[in-house]
Order: structure tokens, then sequence, then C-alpha cells
């Protein structure tokens, strides 16, 4: 097992560090915007390195929080007040996905 994150997590942290409070990224969108790897790999990244940086934004496709860690997350989405669905169970990914595009004025 590694110890140290290598290139490729390297690159999805500072991903994550970048997704804006009330925003979120699918696994794959991480894995789109780096133009390397995958879902999974995203994934595995983020189970073994991301504790570091706000984890709660990288989530399932179907807008459902990280397995295992629902109810944190939930309180994340909460306080960041992140659009979510009416079941209150999952992200409103249509209003919640971000693009990995600096807001304006940045």
């Amino acid at each position: 097992m590694q110890r140290e994150p290598d290139e490729f997590a390297e690159l999805v942290l500072d991903v994550v560090e970048r997704i804006p409070p009330g925003r979120v990224m699918s696994y794959g969108d991480v894995a789109e915007l780096l133009e390397r790897g995958g879902p999974r790999q995203v994934g595995r990244v983020m189970a073994l390195w991301g504790g570091g940086v706000p984890w709660w934004r990288v989530i399932r496709a179907d807008g459902s929080p990280p397995a295992g860690h629902e109810r944190r997350a939930l309180e994340e989405y909460r306080v960041e007040g992140t659009p979510l669905r009416p079941d209150g169970a999952r992200v409103d990914m249509r209003s919640a996905r971000w693009d990995g595009r600096p807001a304006r004025g940045s």
C-alpha cells in the first residue's frame, strides 16, 4: 500500500480542494476534468487520502453521498447550502454540480 499520494492522487485532491462550498462533483466528473483515470480511481484516492479535503463534495452521479458517510455529508450539505433533492437524502445534481471552472471574479 502506498503511504504517500502519487501524482494522480495529488491532482484529484487539488480538484476537490477547489470545489466551492455548496457545489459538488461526481467521481466521474473529477476524472473527466483531469482527463485521467475514471470514477473508481477517483474513489480510491478519496478513500485513501480524502480525509484532509472537503470529501463530501465528491459524490456518486445520482447525487448520493459517499457510502458510509451519509449522515456527516448531509450535515455538511445543510451547513453549506448545497441544493438537495426533495427526498433530502441526495444532492440535486442539476443545481449543485460544479464544472471545474473558476467562479467569476476569481
